[in-house]
């Protein structure tokens, strides 16, 4: 997977429209191997952001768990904490 795609599911509060649209342009970045299309691709491109932002929306509001919804910062903290741990010299 994508490093900057980011789990989406089970936060409070919920991952806004922004988060999800940036989830599927690095989707479908990493999958076009395209950051920026050419003025041909565009359109397909910006399609296919949308669509995969459409459908991440629809994922998201069809999950359901019982686990108790996860805190950003806290979840961000232990990111970095293994992240240190990993690339300590």
């Amino acid at each position: 997977m994508c490093r900057n795609i980011r789990t989406l599911h089970n936060f409070e509060p919920p991952a806004d429209e922004h988060e999800v649209h940036e989830a599927a342009l690095q989707y479908v970045r990493k999958i076009s191997g395209a950051t920026r299309p050419s003025q041909a691709n565009a359109a397909a491109f910006d399609d296919a952001v949308e669509e995969v932002t459409a459908a991440t929306r629809r994922l998201l509001d069809r999950l359901v768990t019982t686990a108790p919804a996860k805190n950003r910062e806290e979840e961000a903290a232990k990111a970095r904490a293994r992240s240190a741990a990993r690339f300590a010299a």
